[in-house]
């Protein structure tokens, strides 16, 4: 019992600590409010339309970026549906059998019934052993907080959260406002920074906080640019930090445009279809986190063909679109319908035939994060 209540302290203790970077940006944050609203508008600005329109604007960029804040760090990241998991007696099963061969054979068959193509580097099904599950394709487990995350992108410290699919646009709306927010203190401090150097501001204790607000606008604006930026560009090519790091792969090998169908088809499945939510912190992205359209041509021959009675769109000559395996929910049916098709044939009809696939490499256990 001692061992046990020891680890149920320590992991007591790992939580809190946990808290302390957000704790830390809470203060920060607070702080800016007070050196902004009272030391710097009510107290430093004389003009009172000016004061008026600094307050108003910022408090628009406080409240939406507080909101995509609150959005991050409370979506509970999202796990693998139970269709995903082992049975009792898929378990068993496993734990009985001494042989890599066997052990394959039980995995290949439950992955023949899910929508799944990403393989391990070595060719083998992308299995859990800590979770007992099957990996859905871009699923990871965290070891923070130990579980497998839906489309993980990154354990986050500053959220105390895993980024994934439940909160990837939180975390980018998160910081676009916090960056427009450390801009915009930045740029209306400037004028009286500028003021406190060529001694133009009274001496009270209003100027320290003048002088340090416009430092720490200016440094988190920096670092929030470049993070901001590279996230974008991740959205821009469908991939997130851990396949940025290391390509997904496929039965065909590592791809690391694996999943891109497109700038505009990528945009939509981190933000929705529907334009008025994509400035907001609601949930409005595309799919379940669970399986995802692909933009390759060969196909696993072991999976279930494509829907009885499902009629691909039209397509000019040339041009193929390679369908998941599994049936879709709806708003990923509309993702692979809608628009012009992402992949090309790279032969002629005779080639076609050849490029629907050919036989599953060998698959073993593999434990991979």
């Amino acid at each position: 019992m001692a061992p046990s209540g020891s680890g149920s302290i320590k992991r007591s203790c790992q939580r809190v600590l946990y808290w302390i970077p957000v704790l830390f940006i809470t203060i920060i944050v607070a702080w800016s409010y007070y050196a902004y609203v009272v030391q710097l508008c009510i107290e430093s600005v004389e003009n009172i339309g000016e004061k008026i329109v600094c307050l108003l604007a910022y408090h628009i960029f406080f409240f939406m970026f507080a909101w995509a804040y609150w959005q991050t760090i409370f979506t509970k990241a999202m796990n693998p549906l139970k269709e995903f998991h082992l049975s009792y007696v898929d378990k068993e099963g496993l734990e009985r059998e001494d042989r890599g061969e066997s052990q394959q054979e039980i995995l290949k068959r439950i992955a023949k019934d899910l929508p799944i193509y990403t393989r391990t580097m070595s060719g083998a099904i992308r299995f859990c052993d800590r979770c007992q599950l099957v990996k859905p394709d871009r699923c990871h487990h965290c070891s923070v907080c130990d579980k497998c995350i839906l489309k993980m992108d990154h354990h986050c410290p500053w959220v105390n959260n895993c980024v994934g699919f439940s909160n990837y646009k939180f975390f980018m709306l998160f910081l676009l406002y916090s960056l427009l927010y450390c801009l915009f203190i930045a740029a209306t401090d400037l004028q009286y920074f500028i003021k406190f150097w060529t001694n133009g501001l009274p001496d009270t204790q209003a100027k320290f906080h003048i002088m340090f607000l416009f430092f720490a606008a200016s440094m988190f604006s920096v670092s929030l640019s470049s993070l901001f930026g590279y996230h974008c560009w991740l959205v821009g090519k469908n991939r997130s930090t851990l396949e940025a790091f290391r390509a997904p792969a496929f039965r065909h090998g590592a791809d690391k445009n694996g999943f891109s169908l497109g700038f505009n088809k990528n945009f939509r499945q981190v933000f929705g279809d529907e334009k008025k939510y994509w400035p907001l912190p609601i949930f409005s992205s595309q799919g379940d986190g669970c399986s995802f359209p692909t933009c390759l041509v060969n196909q696993d021959p072991e999976q279930p063909p494509t829907p009885v009675g499902f009629n691909p769109p039209n397509k000019p000559a040339g041009e193929t679109t390679a369908f998941p395996a599994k049936p879709l929910r709806e708003s990923q049916s509309r993702l692979l319908n809608s628009g012009q098709s992402w992949t090309e044939s790279e032969g002629g009809e005779g080639e076609d035939k050849d490029t629907q696939g050919t036989s599953n490499p060998a698959m073993t256990i593999e434990n991979e994060t």
